[in-house]
């Protein structure tokens, strides 16, 4: 069904445009927020994420099975976290200027965006994994947004959030106009969630001294138990 990749795409690319607005300014109620939303993540990726690492391992096919090893699936993940960390280091290590650090970082990121933006659309869900995807995703990108907005304002208010949501649109274009193999989906969907449990515990894991941690517990709880019920009672 159409119609729920298109509504999952635009929620995504509103939350690039507003990113800068959606999170409180006061000093308490974003620490709140960012906790909250960690909470969200580090739930997702315990929960959901590596679990359906282990399904992707194990639905290889033949021929390919017998060259497995029941581990190459968590490599290709491992390989994403790498790339992502080696290309952050290579920006950082290599700074010009604010302009220069800021296109590169907006261009990685557009390239991220699309590559989530893929993964996530690309396979066929009802509605109730729609909005379970927006609440786990959604705060996932808005984290994001907003630590790059926090960097460069005035060039992410001017081109940085129409760039990423470039990027949600060509992920998007690409799940709806492509058909892949299973195989190479699962290589696809590992390589990213090794960037999103990097780009998850870099962006919005906040530090001890930031981090609200009744909110943050009380966001693992809730979206754990969730999350599980959900799993049982539709067989994800």
């Amino acid at each position: 069904m159409l119609l729920i990749p298109f509504l999952i795409g635009i929620v995504f690319i509103l939350i690039h445009f507003f990113a800068s607005v959606l999170v409180p300014r006061d000093k308490l109620k974003q620490i709140k927020w960012f906790s909250f939303s960690g909470g969200l993540a580090v739930s997702y990726i315990f929960i959901y994420l590596l679990p359906t690492l282990h399904k992707q391992q194990a639905a290889i096919e033949e021929p390919y099975r017998q060259l497995t090893m029941e581990s190459e699936i968590y490599f290709v993940g491992l390989l994403g976290v790498v790339l992502f960390v080696g290309i952050q280091i290579v920006i950082q290590q290599n700074y010009i200027s604010q302009t220069s650090t800021f296109w590169s970082v907006i261009v990685f990121y557009a390239f991220y965006n699309a590559l989530v933006s893929y993964a996530v659309l690309s396979f066929e869900v009802s509605a109730v994994q729609a909005l379970f995807y927006c609440v786990a995703i959604g705060p996932h990108f808005m984290a994001v947004a907003h630590d790059t907005w926090r960097k460069f304002p005035v060039e992410y208010n001017k081109y940085g959030r129409y760039i990423l949501a470039v990027g949600i649109v060509a992920g998007w274009i690409v799940a709806l106009t492509t058909e892949l193999t299973p195989l190479f989906k699962s290589i696809v969907f590992s390589l990213v969630s090794g960037a999103m449990i990097f780009t998850v515990f870099k962006h919005e894991l906040p530090s001890e001294k930031d981090t609200h941690f009744p909110t943050f517990l009380i966001s693992v709880i809730l979206y754990s138990a969730i999350t599980i019920t959900l799993k049982f009672v539709f067989e994800w």
